[in-house]
């Protein structure tokens, strides 16, 4: 059993926290919050059994989960490797991958950082978004494994596969593209869809009065924290600009068709579309 230490305690580190400590694998969890508020509500959820800061957390901890936006993680990370020795693993829980990896390379212990991504989530934040089971049969990438050192790559392993997760070892890179492709751009495309109807709302009061389950499932991730969501944004720009392009190209074949009353195009847009039933259940 390790000690494990949590530097933030939002949805993915606070359930990490959680699962840890009660399957077994953390013996004691540390975190590392900055805001008062959040760290209070840390210990009374028992996310952490103790806030402290980043220097004691580093001391007294075998792993160190950075779970702090990725523009803060990016130089957060380098600092912590060299703070530590050949007897501890840092990671980070990031969802874009190449900067992170760019950013280490060169550091002093760069064999003791292990690059993940737990594919799971909510659009909720904080503390009080933690629950346990999150990460329960859901992938994890392990972003440039070969360049972590054996033994630290193993103990991140074993955790992940504490939190019942599988693992997906992927470059760096191609990490980033394939995220733009399942979560930024359904994110951008929420964001939107939730400005459309707010600017329509200020002339039609009765608009969400009919927004049924179709509207609420597809806006969600509009509710999603812009702290986060910014960095992610502006790290992976040109992949998301490719995606953005893309999803506009098709956005004008159904405005194209729509003004057309071409319906037997519609109902090709549709059907192609539907090809996706064989991929998500």
């Amino acid at each position: 059993m390790k000690t494990v230490g949590i530097v933030g305690l939002g949805l993915i580190g606070g359930s990490m926290g959680l699962d840890l400590k009660a399957r077994g694998f953390a013996s004691r969890v540390l975190g590392v919050e900055q805001d008062p508020l959040s760290a209070d509500a840390a210990v009374r959820l028992g996310l952490a059994d103790e806030i402290v800061n980043l220097d004691m957390c580093v001391a007294q901890s075998d792993i160190i989960v950075v779970a702090v936006p990725v523009g803060t993680a990016v130089k957060m990370v380098p600092e912590i490797l060299g703070m530590i020795g050949a007897d501890k693993v840092v990671i980070d829980v990031c969802s874009t991958k190449e900067q992170i990896c760019l950013a280490t390379k060169y550091c002093p212990n760069r064999g003791r950082f292990v690059s993940t991504h737990p594919m799971a989530g909510t659009e909720y934040s904080g503390p009080w978004a933690a629950m346990p089971n999150l990460f329960d049969g859901r992938a994890c990438i392990f972003a440039n494994p070969e360049e972590s050192d054996p033994s630290a790559l193993k103990i991140i392993e074993e955790m992940y596969a504490v939190l019942n997760m599988r693992p997906i070892y992927m470059d760096a890179a191609q990490h980033d593209v394939h995220t733009a492709y399942v979560s930024h751009i359904s994110h951008i495309t929420s964001f939107a869809l939730a400005l459309t109807v707010l600017e329509k709302e200020k002339d039609e009061k009765h608009i969400f009065d009919l927004a049924s389950g179709g509207f609420s499932s597809t806006v969600r991730l509009a509710k999603s924290n812009a702290d986060m969501w910014v960095p992610i944004l502006t790290q992976n720009r040109d992949n998301v600009l490719r995606v953005i392009d893309t999803y506009l190209d098709k956005m004008k074949e159904f405005r194209d068709a729509v003004a057309a009353y071409d319906e037997a195009r519609i109902r090709e847009l549709i059907q192609e579309a539907n090809r996706i039933k064989k991929i998500i259940r």
